[in-house]
């Protein structure tokens, strides 16, 4: 983290100059790991220190924001799925996240907030404020991955002693009470914190962007799910209402938009230089008035990330690669939704849509009607010489599709963890995405709002900007059936959401407050498969020319004899490629998985409930 990093560098030198100790000696000086609290938190200086070891550990890395919260979500295929989703094998005994390790920062959050009392009489009242927002932004923000985890989950807004057995035996505060109190936290976070002088560390904004992501989840989580999942029992209503919760994300949403973000400008056709490579494949993002809270990587510095070789790697992880779904999410250039169910060949499908497809998604040269060119994807080669990127299809995809979003193009990365673009945790764009469904949840959409919000985005996407800001008023039957919901304003900000966000750690959120949760296993094709790309008649029997590369699709079951391509055995069983239409038609990638509604939430670890039978079990589980 480069700001980050030299921030807490000067806070060590300033830390060692107050002491009156002179840099060799402070370095050459036996280690210490432990320090009484009661002799420490008494300086700004002490704070910092302390609150930068919270930024080190618990900040998001880029393998957690850009692959791990989507990789198992309904439009990534990968290789083998989770367990999570496997049939049958699942359950209790393979559940973790409830051990010491896993809940040592909420415990680290309040220690802070126990001991800032120490520095009262040393610093300024606003200084002290911020950092007790800082302690509760820590609490409210490691809360929020147990409640989205387990649903009801034990509340202390303390550190505990091992002397407090009333409380550690306790069974489990009710989800809408342990919300009332993230909330709480969270909004005396966004109310005291400062941001000058503080721009690069956690502020109020990034407060503010942490509580409308969260109301936004809770409040529709709320709407969609008639019971409480961990007690399948009607809400309570005892605190704040799902209606409450949305107002509350659109009010954090328009103290975001008081002029101090905005959205990253360029061509979006220009997907070396243009306004996307400029967040997506960035070294510089704190540049971008666009980033709101970034995970920072610097080669230099030696930190570096692993994301470009996860995806472009036959043998390391999971090969997760784009489905049709995704694809067909995408509109024309003119804003209107595909008719052809994505059945057209690979070269053909990225002509005339919404330049975001050919940012995220491998592709070959694309013409427009609009006039512009894209170039086929390439990548510089150990040699240095720049070559075309085919789809690399079965050995680094098994849909024939391959993600580019976060890829940082030379050929040394595909094989080892040097890709050192930064990563945003939180951006303007899902500012704008969260209070447009904010409104349109709460009944308060208007043209203007659309076109300030979804309208804003599609238009940098280079959709035609009458269409892109024009409140829809069509329902896409498509999408209608995906999400069963027949609502076309909150269906093009769900599809906004794929198309903006993806590989940003919010889709399996976002489909399971929905209730939506079914969509993973279905995947278009009633849970049998993931679906790729569609191969005309004539591709099937001689081969499809991608990119400057040749693929073709022996059936049979026998891998290519040169060159790349599908075995297609047609066969149903788990691991196999099959055709759609038999001859030709959609790769399917067969892979039986499993949905049932008890999975909204994850079961309790049998060590859990061992050490304290009072917490109970989730429903179903």
């Amino acid at each position: 983290m480069k700001n980050t990093m030299k921030y807490i560098k000067a806070v060590l030198v300033a830390t060692v100059a107050f002491s009156g100790v002179s840099c060799e000696k402070f370095l050459s000086a036996d280690p210490i790991d432990k320090v009484e609290a009661s002799k420490f938190f008494k300086s700004e200086n002490e704070l910092i220190l302390y609150t930068n070891g919270m930024i080190h550990n618990y900040t998001p890395d880029a393998i957690a924001v850009g692959l791990d919260g989507d990789r198992y979500c309904d439009f990534v295929c990968t290789k083998t799925s989770e367990d999570y989703n496997r049939p049958g094998v699942w359950g209790s005994n393979k559940q973790g996240g409830w051990d010491i390790s896993s809940w040592r920062g909420i415990r680290r959050a309040n220690i802070l907030l126990d001991k800032l009392p120490n520095s009262r009489n040393n610093i300024k009242g606003e200084v002290y404020n911020h950092y007790e927002g800082v302690g509760r932004f820590w609490r409210a923000y490691l809360y929020y991955a147990k409640l989205r985890t387990f649903g009801d989950v034990p509340w202390t807004d303390h550190a505990l002693s091992i002397s407090e057995t009333e409380i550690l035996n306790a069974p489990r505060t009710d989800r809408e009470e342990l919300f009332h109190h993230l909330l709480e936290d969270l909004n005396f976070a966004c109310s005291n914190m400062l941001y000058k002088g503080y721009e690069h560390v956690i502020n109020k904004y990034v407060a503010l962007a942490l509580k409308a992501r969260m109301c936004l989840y809770e409040g529709t989580y709320r709407k969609y799910h008639a019971v409480n999942p961990s007690t399948n029992e009607p809400w309570k209503g005892n605190y704040e209402s799902a209606e409450d919760l949305l107002n509350e994300c659109a009010s954090a949403c328009e103290a975001l938009m008081d002029g101090t973000f905005s959205l990253t400008k360029g061509s979006p056709w220009d997907t070396a230089n243009g306004c996307f490579a400029k967040i997506w494949r960035n070294t510089d993002l704190l540049s971008s008035k666009e980033a709101i809270w970034v995970r920072e990587y610097d080669y230099n510095l030696a930190v570096t990330h692993e994301l470009t070789w996860r995806v472009n790697s036959g043998t390391y992880d999971q090969q997760p690669a784009p489905t049709k779904t995704y694809v067909n999410m995408f509109l024309n250039l003119d804003g209107t939704p595909i008719t052809h169910e994505g059945k057209v060949s690979l070269n053909e499908e990225f002509k005339n849509r919404d330049y975001r497809l050919v940012n995220t998604v491998n592709h070959g040269e694309v013409v427009n009607d609009d006039g512009h060119t894209v170039p086929g994807w390439t990548y510089t080669a150990t040699n240095g010489t720049v070559a075309p990127k085919g789809a690399y299809m079965s050995s680094y995809t098994y849909t024939g599709y391959n993600f580019i979003k976060w890829s940082i193009e030379r050929e040394e990365n595909f094989s080892k963890g040097r890709a050192d673009n930064d990563i945003p945790i939180f951006r303007y764009a899902e500012v704008l995405l969260n209070y447009a469904e904010a409104k349109a949840e709460l009944g308060q959409m208007t043209s203007d709002i659309w076109a300030a919000t979804i309208g804003e985005l599609r238009a940098r996407a280079g959709i035609e900007e009458t269409a892109a800001k024009t409140l829809p008023t069509t329902v896409d039957p498509w999408l209608a059936n995906y999400y069963n919901l027949n609502d076309a304003v909150k269906l093009e900000i769900r599809r906004e959401r794929v198309c903006e966000m993806a590989l940003e750690n919010l889709r399996i959120d976002d489909i399971y407050r929905w209730h939506c949760g079914d969509v993973v296993v279905n995947r278009d094709t009633d849970n049998k498969a993931w679906r790729g790309i569609w191969v005309t008649p004539e591709e099937a029997e001689k081969g499809l020319m991608f990119n400057g590369s040749k693929y073709t699709f022996p059936v049979g079951g026998t891998k290519p004899k040169t060159g790349m391509g599908f075995p297609i055995s047609n066969k149903t069983a788990d691991t196999n490629y099959a055709f759609s239409e038999e001859s030709h038609g959609f790769i399917l990638y067969n892979y039986k998985l499993e949905w049932n509604d008890r999975m909204y939430v994850h079961p309790i670890p049998d060590s859990a409930n061992t050490l304290n039978p009072d917490l109970g079990q989730n429903h179903g589980w």
